[in-house]
């Protein structure tokens, strides 16, 4: 079986640490390699963590410059040949390590799977389901594709062929991965499977009522890096309309906003 190396970073995240860990101890797939950073917790995070520290495989307790060099920090670590990361207050759903790794293992072209996810609230309640949407780069640049994070795996090659996650980007790094490993010529997958649980609180990014104008900043970041110039006003009328085509063609997932609500701007009691 192929190693797969997950990377969890967390700071001041005592409140759902647990459950995170526990979630990827408890993949039936024999061969995970887990890497945790915390580059200096103050609350009880550090206590979580050794707790579990016999069953983790590498802990590294370093200051760094945010969670994109964390990452980078954990994966330089990490000897799998398939990668995933999970933020410290998500948790993989059972078998989803088994289940990317028997696809990438069938389907030896592919670089990037990703599965869907349930976004859950505080308690672990659940509030509505996720659809990760088919890659294009011209619609990713443009604000028009999303992967769901904690449900995507990719394979070593592809993530060193990018040099990692850009240590500059503090709001979207990994929708930049992901979109650096397109350009890059890696081959994307979506597969229909329920991976992880996706969670919105009151401290989290997307669960706080400025996560659109969060959103657009880092689009606008994102763009400016890749293109060499900021966007203009032609472009902010594509990222509209790029927006709009995404609602068409992932329908599950419109119907869910539709139906259950959007994933951000909802009143959340931790």
């Amino acid at each position: 079986m192929k190693r797969i190396s997950i990377v969890t970073t967390s700071f001041n995240q005592a409140k759902f640490l647990e459950r995170t860990i526990l979630s990827v101890l408890g993949q039936d797939y024999p061969e995970i390699e887990y890497i945790v950073v915390d580059p200096g917790s103050t609350d009880d995070s550090r206590d979580i963590i050794e707790r579990y520290r016999s069953r983790i495989t590498r802990v590294i307790f370093r200051p760094d410059r945010g969670a994109a060099d964390g990452l980078n920090r954990g994966f330089a670590e990490a000897t799998g040949e398939i990668l995933g990361f999970l933020n410290s207050d998500d948790v993989l759903l059972p078998e989803a390590v088994s289940s990317a790794a028997n696809f990438l293992e069938r389907h030896t072209d592919i670089d990037v799977v990703s599965g869907h996810s349930n976004l859950i609230g505080p308690d672990d309640s659940f509030l509505r389901r996720l659809y990760s949407d088919r890659m294009s780069i011209n619609r990713c640049i443009y604000g028009g594709v999303i992967l769901i994070q904690p449900s995507t795996f990719f394979r070593r090659k592809i993530f060193d062929r990018v040099g990692g996650f850009c240590v500059e980007n503090t709001r979207s790094w990994d929708g930049e991965l992901f979109l650096q490993m397109a350009r890059a010529g890696g081959k994307f997958a979506v597969v229909e499977e329920f991976w992880s649980a996706y969670r919105v609180h009151s401290q989290s990014i997307t669960g706080s009522k400025g996560n659109a104008t969060h959103v657009n900043r880092a689009q606008a970041e994102i763009f400016s890096r890749i293109k060499g110039r900021p966007p203009q006003i032609y472009d902010r009328l594509l990222v509209t309309g790029c927006r709009a085509l995404r609602h068409l063609l992932n329908l599950r997932d419109t119907w869910e906003r539709i139906r259950r609500g959007p994933v951000s701007g909802r009143p959340l009691n931790d």
